[in-house]
């Protein structure tokens, strides 16, 4: 089998395993106008231990109170933020009390002795952290780039001593939306690390992909984009943008879909394998092409290709050590 041909086979194991809406006809699509960029404040403060702290805000863009957990030193000294993303859940496992990431990984205990803020906001279920054209019946409304990008970052750095330097990552769906936010707002950004992504949304197969995440949970993927090859979905490409990238620091890591050593002998190694496989094969598939592009502009980055795994989050945690040494040194840290 050649390797398009196996990339095609996972997109469409990955999409029977999303289930059939994937592929569902979309409803008409209709653009709603911009939202205003009003400042967003604090509706309360929650403080969940010395060093972890939930911070609801009241977003204009969003139209609703918003949860974010904010991972912070001792003390009261400048440091830099990184915003750290979720996958297609979203927090919704906890019934959105907290990050998956701090569900599933030890990225608590992992920057308890690091200066800087980890910013981990709650929602935002198959959302990819955009700014929907309009409201979706079931995933309601979606402003993620306008909350992200200009009404939180002033409320982290006044609330908890931010100097104003910022990295993103992410994992999966938040893999795209890291890369999409930083080409869409390079000068936000200095750093950023994506995790078994497709940083690539307008080929047929990673439009596919993008409109089978968002379908799998219920959405509309003409809601959040338009309809297929409409100019958002270019204007979303971080492979088609890269240029923004152009000075940062990038991470980039993914699987093949094969068994690695958190899937041998686990008591869900076949569901690890059986859906967590197809989807990381077309992981590796977008990294690579995301790489080819990258390396045609002349634009350094380090990637992880590691020889087995599957779409999983103990490979995740791994990741997030590894790509560490580069967000820091992005962060200035």
């Amino acid at each position: 089998m050649g390797r398009r041909s196996a990339v095609v086979a996972g997109l469409v194991s990955a999409l029977a395993i999303l289930g059939p809406a994937a592929v569902a006809q979309s409803a008409p699509w209709v653009v709603t106008q911009q939202v205003e960029e009003n400042a967003a404040v604090v509706d309360r403060v929650v403080e969940l231990t010395e060093q972890r702290t939930a911070v609801f805000v009241d977003s204009p863009a969003m139209g609703r109170v918003v949860q974010v957990q904010i991972l912070h030193p001792k003390g009261n000294g400048p440091r830099p933020s990184l915003y750290l993303l979720d996958g297609v859940n979203a927090g919704s496992e906890s019934d959105y009390q907290e990050s998956t990431w701090t569900q599933m990984t030890d990225v608590v205990e992992f920057f308890a002795d690091k200066s800087v803020n980890v910013v981990l906001p709650i929602g935002g279920l198959a959302s990819y952290y955009t700014d929907w054209v309009q409201a979706d019946p079931v995933l309601g409304e979606n402003q993620w780039e306008t909350f992200l990008t200009r009404e939180l970052p002033p409320i982290i750095d006044g609330q908890f001593h931010g100097n104003g330097v910022n990295a993103i990552a992410g994992l999966s769906m938040g893999a795209q939306g890291a890369m999409t936010l930083i080409t869409r707002n390079p000068d936000l950004y200095t750093g950023v690390a994506a995790f078994s992504g497709c940083m690539d949304t307008t080929r047929l197969e990673s439009e596919l992909a993008v409109r089978g995440t968002v379908a799998s949970r219920g959405g509309n993927p003409d809601n959040m984009w338009g309809p297929p090859g409409g100019p958002a979905w270019l204007e979303h490409d971080p492979t088609v943008n890269a240029e923004s990238l152009r000075g940062k620091d990038i991470f980039v890591s993914t699987g093949n879909g094969l068994p690695g050593p958190y899937e041998v002998g686990a008591p869900d190694m076949i569901e690890k394998v059986v859906i967590g496989g197809p989807l990381e094969i077309v992981s590796n598939w977008c990294t690579q092409l995301f790489q080819q592009r990258l390396d045609q502009l002349g634009i350094p980055a380090t990637y992880l290709y590691r020889p087995y795994g599957t779409h999983s989050w103990p490979y995740w945690q791994d990741d997030l050590h590894e790509a560490w040494p580069t967000l820091a040194r992005s962060l200035g840290v």
